[in-house]
């Protein structure tokens, strides 16, 4: 009988992002041959015990879990960006896609001033600011940035960043690098009395339902694919203990899109009229909504619609109802089983066909491929 492999994972379980990770190694391990595993209890950071087994995926965050790492000599996988042992295969988020979902997602809303919320201390904090401020200059759109090391008391940042937020062109449409940035910042901002979403509006990312329901107003924020990237931790661990070589790159995964709160719902936008038609868009594009129902709504012709419209936001009416509806296909793709039919039903399109087509256009993926990649079941 084939011995079970005895797998350690050095994840903490104190954050949404590490549980998801942790969530997508069960699934692997659910769905292949069973591991024996090791899941010590531990902050983030936090270095673990001694160990003996078969195989490691670890978040490796600091020099001190880098060493006892390293010293153990067995296959290892890396889902931290901290890079503290490049010499091993490692995996982590997109964060230029997140970067721009987050931009998008803040164009959407009519913001012509954008900003970025950082800490340096983090090299996927550093990655989506650079990511978002190249995304951002190229959409001719102004960016602002704030960065700290995330080391020095709250006292004396709440003050550099309560500064900040007040020399802010408003209003102004700001990505913070995780939910906890974000929430700081919200913080800030309620208790200086800045108007959340109208002067500022947050959007954070990991989607940690907890962080995001506990914020003043609650934050809106981009969701990593968190299942996926352990899903293939697991699968590389697993070929590594097989005896196959894998290279030291970098595997990245995509985020899944953006969940939509108060922080951000908000359209910044000088034309009244432009900005009913957005809301009507944003709103109604799912439920099969058209041009000609848009024209009934908000009293334009049409001439005069797509013109005001594409200089308000820089894209056609078409293309936003196109992209809303994309946006709900994916999300569905990842988070569901439903069919195609189905699927075409809740995001708005006459015809899985059509759907499919439509995506494949926008994606370069089809339907099938994308779910394939988003939640992989074999």
């Amino acid at each position: 009988m084939r011995k079970r492999r005895s797998v350690a994972l050095l994840i903490e379980t104190s954050n949404a992002y590490a549980r998801g990770l942790l969530t997508g190694v069960m699934e692997y391990v659910r769905q292949h041959q069973p591991w024996s595993i090791y899941l010590p209890e531990l902050a983030r950071g936090e270095v673990p015990p001694r160990w003996k087994g078969d195989g490691i995926i670890a978040r490796i965050e600091s020099k001190a879990i880098a060493r006892i790492v390293s010293r153990t000599g067995l296959p290892v996988v890396d889902v931290s960006a901290g890079r503290h042992l490049p010499s091993i295969p490692w995996i982590e988020t997109d964060d230029e896609a997140i970067a721009r979902l987050a931009v998008d997602h803040l164009l959407s809303r009519g913001f012509r001033h954008l900003a970025f919320c950082g800490e340096s201390r983090f090299n996927w904090s550093r990655w989506r600011s650079e990511h978002f401020q190249k995304i951002a200059r190229a959409a001719g759109v102004p960016v602002d940035v704030y960065e700290t090391s995330g080391r020095d008391p709250w006292a004396k940042e709440h003050h550099a960043l309560l500064a900040w937020v007040r020399r802010l062109p408003k209003p102004a449409g700001v990505m913070a690098c995780y939910d906890i940035k974000a929430q700081q910042l919200l913080e800030v901002c309620r208790e200086n009395e800045v108007p959340v979403p109208e002067e500022v509006a947050v959007i954070g990312v990991d989607n940690d339902p907890l962080l995001c329901g506990l914020t003043t107003p609650p934050l809106s924020s981009v969701i990593p694919n968190t299942r996926r990237t352990g899903y293939e931790a697991a699968a590389m661990l697993d070929r590594i203990m097989g005896g196959e070589r894998l290279s030291a790159k970098g595997h990245f995964i995509p985020p899944i899109g953006v969940e939509t709160r108060q922080s951000t719902d908000v359209l910044a936008l000088a034309d009244r009229e432009i900005a009913a038609a957005v809301r009507f868009i944003r709103e109604h594009a799912c439920d099969g909504a058209t041009i000609g129902d848009l024209l009934r709504v908000v009293p334009l012709s049409r001439r005069v619609m797509e013109s005001r419209y594409r200089k308000a936001t820089g894209r056609t009416p078409h293309q936003d109802l196109v992209r809303f509806r994309i946006d709900r296909v994916k999300q569905l793709l990842a988070e569901t089983d439903h069919s195609l039919e189905r699927i075409a039903t809740l995001s708005g399109f006459d015809h899985p066909e059509y759907m499919s087509v439509a995506f494949k256009r926008e994606t370069g993926a089809t339907p099938g491929g994308f779910r394939l990649q988003a939640h992989p079941k074999h």
